[in-house]
């Protein structure tokens, strides 16, 4: 089992060396030898995986330990500061959750695969796609089977970087450089309350162990161990329920989510629309314990789940592309699975949920570009305009009001112009006003010289300087 576990993340982890070296090298796959490369990872990575759930299941039934197989990888990175120890452990964890999570993207990743290929021929960024597919496939295997969370830290990281550089993949045109740039600051927020999750982690416990955090128990029947003082591990779970809302798009952050369908329809497939956009609802999953200790935050999990369900369906019913409409969609059903973890529900029940809307909404986004054309041909078969279908919406909103509520749910809530104006606008102002003493006090001490190198022009957005001032 152990050697099925290697496997699992082995055949990631080789596509992305026969891939990524040669291009670095400058000399890239041909679209043949990529091809058969990824379905020959994509199977052997699946092969084991689902050998190893065959094992699982027929192995020690009567066992419950027999469903939490970790495998140690060792210490990385072991540090002993005045008789306290920080270790940065590699460990992966196969069990109930873990395996079917990575079983489910082995399989949407290969389907999304042998699309691309046909969908990508002859691309002058085929080869380049195909290397950050690679890389998010790791990424995506490493943080379901991450049994501490600086390994889930790593595999987290590797989403994010390859979902963000899939987003400014057209990088001629500038919306999407400045939509990918848009998700890395949404995500640079949530890999940093992550980074602190785990460094108070090592703080109380010297390491990042999920089994020591939440007990040798097999997923989900841990708890938490009785090391932890209980505003201890619910610090933990706030730091953790941010990262996970920045990655799954919960309101606040919702609005980088449509702006993510600049990229191909492949990745918008398997990352926004199946895979990436449910690692928050995953990792909410994986600390589930902690929720049960605090009414508190279960209920703040609750809210932010139904408030983003509410405002995704409200939001998503005027946008004017199918992809957009798809990816509030899939933050509608995202919201609900997160409002599950936190109402308590047998965790089967968000699990379930994860795999099946996963695989629907592969289908959805991979028929999108047929979509319209279908629908033209229908609406010549049968002679007329289809009628548009009332729904709950129009039931509730008067028509006086319908205009109003349009460009609110069209603006996307102004979301992100609130997150602008009234977050970054104020972070911004307090480090150029830091800036600003810096400066004096450099002045006080240099004497007058250094005024010749302050420039006004500095302190003001470097989107509004003009072209020939820009560094």
């Amino acid at each position: 089992m152990t050697v099925l576990g290697l496997v699992v993340v082995g055949a990631p982890a080789a596509l992305v060396a026969f891939l990524g070296l040669p291009t670095l090298l400058g000399y890239p796959r041909s679209e043949v030898a990529t091809d058969r490369a990824v379905k020959s990872a994509v199977v052997t990575g699946l092969a084991a995986a689902l050998i190893f759930l065959g094992l699982m299941l027929v192995m020690n039934v009567d066992d419950p330990k027999s469903r939490h197989f970790p495998i140690d990888l060792g210490n990385w990175v072991e540090i002993d500061v005045e008789g306290e120890k920080y270790e940065f452990e590699v460990k992966l964890l196969y069990d109930r959750l873990s395996v079917p999570v990575v079983i489910l993207s082995f399989v949407l990743c290969g389907t999304i695969g042998a699309f691309a290929h046909r969908y990508m021929h002859r691309e002058r960024g085929y080869n380049r796609f195909f290397v950050l597919y690679a890389i998010f496939l790791l990424g995506m295997v490493i943080t379901s089977l991450a049994g501490t969370i600086e390994t889930l830290f790593s595999g987290w990281e590797l989403v994010g970087l390859s979902s963000a550089l899939l987003v400014a993949f057209y990088h001629e045109r500038p919306n999407p450089c400045r939509n990918g740039l848009r998700v890395w600051v949404i995500y640079r927020i949530s890999d940093a309350a992550l980074l602190t999750a785990s460094v108070f982690m090592h703080h109380l416990i010297g390491n990042g162990d999920f089994d020591v955090l939440l007990g040798e128990g097999a997923w989900p029947a841990g708890q938490i161990s009785e090391s932890f003082e209980v505003h201890e591990a619910l610090l933990i779970g706030l730091l953790v329920f941010i990262a996970a809302a920045g990655k799954s798009a919960l309101v606040p952050f919702s609005g980088w989510l449509p702006r993510a369908m600049e990229g191909p329809t492949p990745s918008s497939a398997v990352f926004y629309g199946a895979l990436s956009v449910h690692l928050g609802a995953f990792l909410l999953l994986r600390v589930s314990p902690i929720l049960d200790l605090s009414i508190w935050l279960s209920a703040l999990v609750v809210v932010s789940g139904l408030s983003t369900a509410v405002f995704a369906s409200f939001a998503g019913r005027v946008q004017t592309d199918i992809k957009c409409a798809l990816s509030f969609a899939s933050v509608t059903q995202v919201g609900l699975i997160v409002a599950e973890i936190g109402l308590g529900l047998p965790r089967y029940i968000p699990l379930v949920h994860i795999l099946g809307h996963g695989c629907l909404r592969t289908l959805q986004f991979l028929r999108a570009p047929n979509f319209l054309n279908d629908y033209r041909k229908m609406e010549n078969a049968v002679g007329t305009t289809l009628p548009r279908l009332s729904g709950a919406w129009d039931r509730v909103i008067s028509a006086e009001s319908r205009p109003w509520y349009y460009r609110l749910a069209l603006e996307r809530g102004y979301l992100d112009a609130l997150l602008s104006d009234g977050v970054v606008y104020y972070v911004l102002k307090f480090f150029r006003t830091c800036r600003r003493l810096e400066r004096r006090w450099l002045d006080l001490l240099n004497g007058p010289v250094s005024k010749a190198t302050v420039d006004e022009t500095d302190l003001a957005p470097f989107a509004e300087r003009p072209v020939e001032q820009r560094p």
